[in-house]
């Protein structure tokens, strides 16, 4: 009796240790963006988003030269990613960013497309802001992240001059996210 209750305690042991935690299909982080990792190649799309939408993506070939985005949509047509692969026209490129358009994609620190200024702020180190014609650029290297912020969101007299360096402390709370995308610099 006392073998029989030790051989089912270690394989229940070596089958709760040889289980291994699923990826959140939903989840960002440096490294990965749901189930795409910074050395998904663009082959791959097809087994990691089964029940989704690809554009512009033939099956065994390697998409249209002239396209340099991937767009993935849910089964309800949702917009989920806008991928952008490192080389055009090879299909065995890996993706160099990914742009979020679903809410459901969030941080460790729930960070998405949702999210305010002072989320992002409270939540990471911001490592640089970039100041461009229309928009500002706040990036946090902890992550790989570029949050795009409209000039709208901005004090006017910060608008207009894009030789301002723009801080921190100049852009508003409430200020939010226009797009959100993670940057994987794969060479």
């Amino acid at each position: 009796m006392n073998k029989l209750f030790f051989l089912s305690l270690a394989v229940l042991a070596i089958c709760l240790s040889s289980c291994k935690q699923e990826q959140n299909p939903f989840e960002i982080d440096k490294h990965h963006v749901g189930l795409l990792n910074d050395s998904t190649q663009v082959k791959d799309l097809k087994i990691i988003f089964p029940n989704d939408s690809i554009s512009k993506f033939e099956s065994g070939k390697a998409f249209s030269g002239n396209i340099n985005t991937i767009d993935v949509h849910d089964k309800t047509g949702k917009k989920l990613l806008v991928l952008s692969p490192r080389k055009l026209g090879d299909s065995t490129s890996v993706i160099s960013s990914v742009q979020i358009m679903d809410a459901r994609y969030k941080t460790n620190e729930n960070i998405s497309i949702l999210s305010t200024f002072k989320d992002i702020n409270n939540a990471y180190k911001i490592s640089r802001i970039n100041n461009l014609i229309n928009s500002v650029v706040v990036s946090v290297n902890e992550i790989n992240a570029s949050f795009t912020i409209d000039k709208k969101e901005l004090p006017a007299n910060l608008r207009f001059d894009r030789n301002l360096t723009i801080e921190a402390i100049h852009i508003p709370d409430g200020a939010k996210i226009k797009y959100f995308f993670i940057n994987w610099n794969n060479n």
